[in-house]
């Protein structure tokens, strides 16, 4: 609402006063009919509030901060949460205003895209939960986006492969308990068997750098092949070779 907004209001209420004082006295009124005539003052103001030429040049006029907090939500993974505080919601807020509006238009495929790549991340993990809610956003925002359907196809073929997926506990593991250096000998053996490759996720380098020590002492004389890429999941996975 325009900042003048509060003071046409008590203008429009003062001039509606000074008519009643001015006004021919009329039959004393019912509480029910004072009630009946507020409600009636209150419909009136309130149809006032919307505005059609002033309002929208303001409006426009905060298209570029708009933006700004909507690309600055994009860029620290805001997208469609929290409710009152994310890129789409303030994307949209601009479309609104302005349907042709390119960085608007452009932020909501960006939004998508980022969700795809979450989505990506996800599945190599062996997350696939969280890799279909990830697309589900992805839909949300633009069903006719191309990446999608690849994205989808990627994941049916991800859930599909032979490959093994181990969800660790992490207090086990950030103790570098008996029982998780058992558990990684165990994995390390199954790579070996395999001839697979491994891929560690882990909240931090520290810990997976100790989990790749101790599957090599598991499998000494043998070379494990693997990468590390840090996470708040903690597992591994197991690319078992396509020609096995």
């Amino acid at each position: 609402m325009s900042m003048q907004a509060p003071r046409f209001l008590f203008l429009l209420l003062g001039t509606l006063l000074l008519s009643n004082c001015q006004a021919p006295a009329l039959e004393p009124t019912t509480g029910e009919t004072r009630s009946e005539n507020d409600a009636l003052d209150i419909r009136v103001l309130s149809d006032a509030e919307v505005f059609s030429g002033s309002a929208d040049a303001d409006s426009r006029d905060m298209i570029p901060d708009i933006l700004y907090a909507a690309l600055q939500a994009l860029d620290e993974d805001r997208l469609l949460t929290p409710v009152d505080d994310n890129a789409h919601g303030r994307f949209k807020r601009v479309l609104a205003m302005d349907s042709k509006n390119e960085l608007a238009l452009q932020g909501l495929q960006d939004i998508v895209a980022r969700y795809l790549q979450l989505a990506e991340e996800s599945m190599r993990r062996g997350i696939f939960d969280e890799a279909e809610t990830m697309l589900g956003r992805a839909r949300f925002v633009d069903s006719t986006h191309p990446g999608i359907v690849s994205t989808t196809e990627a994941l049916r073929l991800e859930m599909n492969s032979d490959d093994l997926f181990f969800k660790l506990d992490y207090p086990s593991y950030s103790t570098r308990s008996e029982l998780a250096q058992e558990e990684l000998a165990d994995i390390a053996r199954q790579t070996r068997e395999h001839e697979a490759f491994f891929l560690i996720t882990a909240p931090n380098d520290d810990l997976a750098r100790w989990m790749v020590s101790v599957m090599r002492e598991a499998v000494s004389g043998y070379r494990l092949r693997g990468n590390i890429e840090l996470s708040s999941r903690l597992g591994i996975r197991l690319r078992i070779p396509s020609d096995e």
